[in-house]
């Protein structure tokens, strides 16, 4: 694939794109094989379409229940596709290439940097091999887990499959669950007063969230936070205030009814989860607008750079808060922990927000005009597409097939990214040299 991918593509950027492609259409030719459904029926191409982009993208939306309509093999299908979706499609061929001996060449290198947003090319395969040991580790630990609580419910055998398919689903972001076996389209809504598995889900999304970078950081320096870099610094300090005031906000405003105990597990959990993991413990169409208001939100937001994660992503909230306050103080550059963020960087986040925000409400209102649904609950949908997150009010399984394009359109554009596709489009115009006259605007 490596080899295919590059061929015809020197830009890294056009690489990663047609990287996802290449997997998403390999998965959807997977998943219409009758083998791939537990009727034996060829499932259209459309169908196995949108759940490929879906597991590729590790979004987590789907229009067939995973446990009832996908055979054992489509599953194994989904969960390899989420695999590749989430450490990244360049990144797992890199590895294949590293585990057979090949050469890896500048242009390989770069390509890798640019998927896994690596500060620099050199060290990237050594990187790479971090990145696969730690995923791998935290699965099959996260699984092991789980396995006690699964083993005991359904069996020896189903409960370790069970185990290590939310272990990966989580750790990679994705939100694909296989309870649909209790109710269809259920999610982990039986496991809300349940804290092994809350605790143990809610960590490995986490962990697949802040990325890789971040956690080569934590393995190097420790517990000296000063010796971290930068961008570390503010991811872990963007998400755990991400985490703790949305679980505020849940804990005294939304699930009130409930136990203490319970009440802790659930609010955490659904501040966790909407960035970008698509699972949920708690029925979101109980929830109140404003709840499912910050849900959409945080779903927009999204995990961190180098991470499982899709979004917009915590730094790009970061810069543009620190950009703000900039402005209000009048100082030229924005800056975190006594370093100064480039102007080059206030500019791209801004293209990332704007980006977004017309996709997601473009999307919504398309979506709401075309089935005469609620505005409101279609626009958690595109959160949801575009954020890569999975998490739903029950309409997606009903849309038309307009709308269902639009979603898949949505969540490869957030699982790529946006400034990727730029990037691509873009990569042989070159910048004149030429500068045009300045004039002063009036904004604000």
């Amino acid at each position: 694939m490596w080899e295919l991918v590059h061929k015809n593509n020197k830009s890294p950027f056009r690489v990663i794109i047609f990287g996802f492609l290449l997997v998403i259409l390999t998965g959807s030719l997977l998943l219409m094989l009758p083998l791939s459904a537990r009727e034996g029926a060829v499932t259209p191409f459309l169908d196995a379409l949108f759940t490929a982009t879906s597991a590729v993208c590790v979004t987590g939306l789907v229009i067939h229940d995973t446990a009832t309509h996908w055979s054992e093999f489509g599953q194994f299908v989904i969960i390899l596709l989420i695999q590749i979706g989430g450490l990244g499609v360049v990144t797992v061929a890199g590895a294949f290439s590293i585990l057979s001996g090949r050469r890896i060449g500048l242009m390989q290198r770069s390509t890798m940097q640019e998927a896994i947003a690596a500060p620099n090319v050199g060290g990237i395969v050594r990187l790479t091999g971090f990145i696969l040991k730690t995923a791998l580790s935290v699965e099959l630990l996260g699984a092991a887990l789980l396995f006690p609580v699964f083993c005991r419910e359904f069996g020896l055998i189903k409960g370790a499959w069970y185990a290590l398919f939310h272990s990966i689903s989580a750790f990679c972001n994705a939100g694909f669950d296989l309870m649909g076996v209790k109710e269809p389209f259920s999610s982990l809504t039986d496991y809300g007063a349940q804290p092994v598995v809350s605790i143990v889900i809610a960590l490995l999304i986490v962990i697949g969230g802040i990325g890789f970078l971040t956690w080569e950081d934590i393995r190097m320096n420790r517990l000296h936070f000063h010796k971290y870099r930068m961008q570390s610094k503010v991811i872990l300090t963007v998400t755990g205030a991400l985490i703790l005031l949305p679980a505020l906000y849940f804990f005294f405003f939304e699930f009130g009814e409930a136990p203490l105990g319970e009440r802790v597990l659930l609010s955490a959990f659904q501040a966790i989860t909407p960035r970008t993991a698509g699972f949920n413990t708690a029925d979101l169409t109980a929830m109140s607008e404003t709840g499912q208001s910050v849900i959409t939100i945080l779903m927009l937001i999204g995990g961190s750079p180098g991470s499982t994660a899709g979004g917009m992503k915590t730094t790009t909230l970061a810069v543009l808060l620190a950009g703000a306050l900039a402005v209000f103080r009048r100082r030229e550059n924005p800056h975190f922990f006594n370093r100064r963020v480039p102007n080059e960087t206030v500019s791209q986040a801004s293209t990332i927000l704007i980006m977004y925000l017309v996709l997601f409400l473009a999307g919504g209102l398309v979506i709401s005009r075309m089935e005469g649904l609620p505005v409101l609950t279609c626009l958690f949908e595109t959160a949801s597409a575009i954020g890569t997150v999975g998490l739903s009010l029950g309409i997606t399984p009903r849309l038309n097939w307009i709308s269902q394009l639009i979603l898949i359109g949505l969540m490869f554009f957030g699982r790529v990214g946006g400034l990727t596709l730029i990037f691509a489009a873009l990569s042989k115009i070159q910048a004149a040299n030429a500068r045009l006259p300045q004039e002063r605007i009036t904004v604000g």
